[in-house]
Parts: C-alpha cells; structure tokens; sequence
C-alpha cells in the first residue's frame, strides 16, 4: 500500500468496544468528544475529516475536530445560522449531502464547502441531555462516500457515543456538586473557626462574633468566608470607629 492511499476503515465492531472502555474519571467532556471525532475519523470511509458539534441551549460549538477542514465547515454553518450539522443537532435527524456539487440545500454553506474540498457529508444527531445536542459531522472528499452499510456504522457509533457521552454529563454534573458542597463545608468550618477566635479575644458571644464578620464584610466590600479566612490564616481582625474599638463597634477607653 502507498503511502498516499487512504488508510483501510477501523472496524465498527472495534470503535464500539473502544468507546465502551473509556474510563469517566480519565476524560474531561472535551477529551472524551476528541476521542469520538478520532473514532469517527477511523471508522468511516474515504480518509475523512470529523468533529464533534454541540448545541447548548441554541448555541453552537465545535468541541472536538481531527482536522481544520472540519472545523472550518462546522463553522461555516454557524456563521450562517444554518447547515447539515446543525439541522442534525437540532432535530436528531441524520444528514447526509452526497453530491456537494449536485446539493440543493443550504447553497452558501454548500458552495463554501465545495471550495474547501469537501465533496460528501454525514451529520448524525448526538442527543446527550435536555438543553443539549449535538452532531457527529464527517466530511469527506469525494462525492458519494457513504453507503447503506457506512450510515448504518455512523448511526450505531453516535448512538453509542451519546450514551458515553451522556454518562460523562451525569458523571461530572455529580464531581461539580460533590465539590461545591465540599466547598460550602469547608467555609462553613472556617467561619466557625473565626468565630470562635472573636469570642476568645475579645469576650464575645456568638451572635455578636457572628456581628462582627458581618460588620467587617461590609466594611471591607469582601465576603464573610474571605473574612474569617484571613482571621485564621494570619490572626488578624478589622478595626474601624476610631483608635482602638473592639469589633462589634463598641469604643474602648
């Protein structure tokens, strides 16, 4: 085989297993759709060019590509607000231009795609959860690159792709919140803490320690976290209301 000669497809049956080993916790959302539009790229025949688009609440992206060429007509559509993947992501319709030259619909997009080389394309839907679809695009450089058989394997590898995909969604919406209550745990700990501190320095109880983080937020323009993380950090506490009053503002002699 030449080195100039198209590289045999991977066989379907491969590209599924491959997706269905990808560990969740190795992959950002992005690097697993990378590993989708490289897939795709293997999958399918005539040496093409794929990417992953998605569409978030009616905003467009291309979020992976094996290639500028891909890139490029993904956002070709999404100048013109329409286009083959973007028809894919929003009505979970596949599309498929098998003559570029010959296509009648989406004339702007399909002429600026003819210039660029592409001849033939696949967008197959890519639904992954409710405010968000997305396509598998494939372009090819040759007119009628896809049978019968090649749209079959492009159907069952997104639909396989969308549930990985999907999982991947749950998985880090779940990570996001896990963090963000550790967060709120941690703070709470924090403020606590620098309550406690008040109290001890300067005879305080607690809603008048809880006064004083208040106060010092205002004053300070920050938040009441900030506050009492510098507390603890440095020992250090506001002072306002002339030269040395305690910190709920009552003045000292």
């Amino acid at each position: 085989m030449s080195s100039t000669e198209p590289s045999k497809p991977l066989d379907p049956v491969e590209a599924l297993e491959r997706l269905g080993r990808l560990t969740l916790r190795e992959h950002s959302m992005r690097s697993l759709l990378q590993t989708v539009a490289d897939l795709a790229k293997e999958v399918m025949p005539g040496d093409p060019e794929a990417s992953v688009s998605l569409l978030i609440n009616d905003r467009p992206s291309t979020v992976a590509f094996t290639g500028e060429l891909a890139r490029d007509c993904d956002e070709s559509q999404y100048g013109r607000g329409y286009g083959p993947c973007l028809h894919a992501a929003g009505t979970g319709e596949l599309v498929e231009i098998a003559d570029a030259q010959a296509e009648t619909r989406w004339p702007d997009y399909v002429r600026h795609a003819v210039e660029r080389g592409v001849l033939s394309s696949l967008a197959v839907p890519l639904p992954i959860n409710e405010g968000i679809a997305g396509a598998v695009n494939v372009y090819a450089r040759k007119p009628d690159a896809f049978d019968e058989h090649s749209r079959s394997v492009a159907t069952r590898f997104a639909r396989q792709a969308a549930v990985v995909a999907t999982n991947m969604y749950a998985y880090e919406e779940a990570r996001d919140l896990i963090e963000h209550l550790e967060r709120r745990v941690e703070s709470r700990a924090v403020v606590e803490q620098a309550k406690g501190i008040l109290m001890e320095r300067y005879g305080l109880n607690v809603e008048q320690a809880t006064q004083a983080l208040a106060r010092a937020a205002r004053h300070t323009g920050t938040k009441v976290r900030e506050i009492a993380y510098d507390l603890v950090r440095t020992g250090e506490f506001p002072r306002w209301l002339g030269s040395s009053p305690d910190p709920v503002g009552r003045a000292t002699h």
